[in-house]
């Protein structure tokens, strides 16, 4: 009972988020974790994929499918 009403509010308020938002949240989580790599190369390589934009992200996406 508590899982379904849990999942209930989490689908309720993902509907009120746009793609370009749930994108936004998921890049700045992979920020912080970029952040908390030790080494620098791995880190920089990181954040350049975490600072890739919406648009972009679609593109490549769109174009894999093909």
């Amino acid at each position: 009972m508590r899982h379904t009403c849990l999942a209930t509010v989490l689908v309720l308020l993902l509907a009120g988020c746009s793609s370009d938002q749930l994108y936004a949240s998921g890049r700045n989580a992979q920020r912080n974790t970029c952040m908390k790599q030790a080494d620098a190369a791995a880190r920089d390589r990181c954040m350049q994929d975490a600072g890739m934009s919406h648009d972009v992200y679609r593109k490549e996406a769109d174009g894999a499918r093909k």
